[in-house]
């Protein structure tokens, strides 16, 4: 990362981000690739933190919503679970579906199987207008007790949908956008069916897991299927304190994960003050750039009187760093810099890393070292196709294929922007969409 010390950052945009919001034209799901058919059988982390901050990181993800509300009780669904289909089902809902449901029982250890009548678990697809008018901050939810949209609908504050007062599962509604992008389809499917399954909240300091309102991670990590296998054990019972399952956690975990025993990393600061997220979710809903660089700059000074090493200090920097005004390159640099860094530190934080990359690369790009943009791109491509990630993939693809262009190589440009497409359609949701990403890329290169 020295190499990135020659870059200048003062006039340029943090370059283009992983995923657009694309006008998505539904019939190119019938043209686009299905997950399998994309990056083949599944290749996760394996998770790397230690069976006690595991433990740890169980209990704070299980006993409490991401409102910060506590949650009294362990609650699960017990026996054999069924899940079923409902509403506009898009074309690759099923496959994606089905294939995450193989993954569930394989490496998880999950019963659990879709059914074509009514499931315990209900996924439905909704209209995302429909969706937002309904919950505007959501992309998609799960719900206890009801099976349908329409139940919710009916009356979307019954106390029956409140989770802290849930302790066996019975029935559970997963609501994902209808006509959205196959990836943002999917990785609704992959983070909300989780939570039905297991643990509720969602933390920003564990880097290796979907359960990050970062979104980073994609697709349910090696960490998530050992907290899923761990959660459903017969030895946890609904109704149990967060005491009793603390008492059992260290034999579970030493059962289910005994490499992590030989892990002596120290655990994590815990918890993270509401004044940080609250400043993370201004930084990242803010109606202008501006502003959302004063929500990050709060969320870095509070990072940083926190002492923090871990995911929140890297998520804080890259934010700052993103929304940093034209006069404030040279800081931005040193911002990104150290976030790949502290996220090449921590564990399963591949695709972290890659996402600083693609900012980074495209610094490289505009200031015409072609070179760096191709080592940047090289690893960082690696990580999104491992996390499945096809919006990330795509606009490192394009990236690396502007450089190769602007180095004479054009034939080797060519083919790997033709090699993009399939990413693009999937992660983008239009070819309307991938074009704009392309021709962002090719304005940063005219900027040298």
């Amino acid at each position: 990362m020295l190499l990135c010390s020659a870059l200048f950052l003062a006039g340029c945009a943090m370059g283009p981000t992983p995923a657009p919001e694309p006008s998505i034209d539904l019939s190119l799901q019938t043209r686009a690739l299905s997950s399998a058919a994309l990056f083949g059988a599944p290749r996760i982390f394996r998770p790397q933190r230690s069976n006690a901050q595991i433990a740890q990181d169980i209990l704070e993800l299980g006993f409490r919503l991401e409102s910060g509300r506590e949650i009294a009780q362990f609650s699960r669904f017990e026996g054999a679970v069924t899940l079923s289909l409902h509403g506009q089902v898009p074309p690759l809902g099923i496959v994606e579906t089905d294939r995450l449901i193989a993954r569930l029982q394989r490496e998880a250890g999950l019963n659990i199987g879709r059914i074509n009548g009514q499931g315990q678990i209900a996924v439905e697809f909704v209209p995302r207008a429909e969706l937002r008018r309904a919950v505007p901050n959501a992309a998609c939810f799960v719900l206890p007790n009801i099976t349908s949209w329409d139940e919710f609908r009916a009356n979307p504050r019954a106390p029956a949908l409140d989770w802290t007062r849930v302790v066996r599962r019975d029935r559970a509604l997963v609501i994902v956008p209808a006509d959205s992008t196959v990836q943002d389809m999917r990785d609704c499917l992959h983070e909300e069916i989780a939570q039905a399954l297991g643990p509720l909240n969602d933390l920003f300091r564990i880097g290796e897991t979907v359960w990050n309102d970062d979104n980073f991670q994609t697709v349910l990590t090696g960490f998530d299927m050992l907290v899923l296998r761990v959660w459903n054990d017969p030895a946890l019972q609904p109704g149990m304190t967060r005491e009793q399952v603390a008492d059992r956690l260290p034999t579970l975990l030493a059962r289910h994960n005994p490499a992590g025993a030989n892990t002596t990393a120290p655990l994590d600061p815990v918890p993270t003050p509401t004044a940080w997220t609250r400043a993370i979710e201004g930084a990242l809903g803010a109606p202008s750039r501006r502003t959302s660089f004063r929500y990050a700059q709060r969320a870095l000074a509070i990072a940083l009187d926190q002492r923090w090493q871990d995911e929140r200090l890297a998520f804080s920097l890259f934010l700052s760093a993103r929304f940093a005004p034209p006069e404030d390159g040279a800081q931005a640099l040193d911002a990104m810099i150290l976030a790949a860094r502290i996220y090449g530190l921590r564990p399963g934080t591949q695709v972290h890393r890659a996402h600083v990359h693609l900012h980074l690369g495209a610094q490289a790009l505009a200031s015409g070292q072609h070179d760096l943009v191709l080592q940047l791109t090289d690893t960082a491509m690696t990580a999104a196709r491992q996390t499945e990630n096809g919006a990330l993939l795509a606009s490192l693809m394009l990236l690396r294929a502007q450089s190769l262009e602007q180095l004479d190589q054009r034939g080797a440009a060519d083919t790997l922007r033709r090699d993009s497409v399939p990413y693009a359609l999937y992660g983008f949701g239009s070819q309307q969409a991938a074009e704009n990403r392309r021709a962002e890329i090719q304005a940063l290169a005219r900027r040298n």
